[in-house]
């Protein structure tokens, strides 16, 4: 019973490291292709209504897209954080500061998680919309799954270009996720 409980459990650790290895380069391996809209996912802002810096980042790269022509709309798209401030007018608001005509812009305030963003994004696009997602590198793999769950075919991942050390544990996270959102 012990041999076998331990052979499991080396055949769920060499599952989980090549799994995580996949969602690392799937998530830092960016597809820069131009599509219809970039979808910015929400995170902190803070108390004084700034973008927190991990936030900043994938505002600044979906900024960058557009600069570069590689889409004609941004989808910013998070919650009511409970710092009190909705993530989506906080990007739009920085986004429009940055130059962007506030007519490219549309705001999901309900995109309280990766699932209800893909889902709320449904509501306002075709499924033969080209979508290019940006957030960290470690959710790429799960969001562009969350797209495909609700009938999206093209899709394609951006990272933001920010690291700290609480990203082990998201990878840890996204693990987990990944498989919840399999199985929807």
């Amino acid at each position: 019973m012990k041999q076998k409980a331990l052979f499991l459990l080396k055949i769920f650790l060499t599952w989980f490291i090549i799994h995580s290895l996949f969602i690392i380069i799937d998530g830092l391996v960016d597809e820069v292709v131009a599509s219809d809209v970039v979808v910015i996912l929400g995170n902190k802002v803070n108390e004084d209504g700034q973008l927190s810096e991990r936030l900043k980042t994938r505002v600044d790269k979906g900024l960058e897209w557009y600069q570069r022509g590689l889409c004609t709309k941004i989808l910013v798209s998070g919650g009511l954080g409970k710092e009190g401030h909705l993530e989506g007018s906080a990007m739009a608001t920085y986004l429009v500061q940055k130059g962007i005509p506030s007519s490219v812009i549309l705001i999901d305030n309900k995109g309280n998680n990766t699932q209800a963003t893909a889902q709320n994004t449904k509501v306002l696009f075709s499924q033969q919309t080209s979508i290019t997602i940006i957030s960290q590198y470690y959710h790429i793999s799960r969001t562009r799954l969350a797209f495909q769950n609700v009938g999206f075919t093209s899709i394609h991942g951006v990272h933001a270009d920010y690291f700290e050390l609480r990203d082990f544990y998201s990878i840890f996270r996204e693990f987990f996720g990944y498989y919840k959102y399999w199985w929807l």
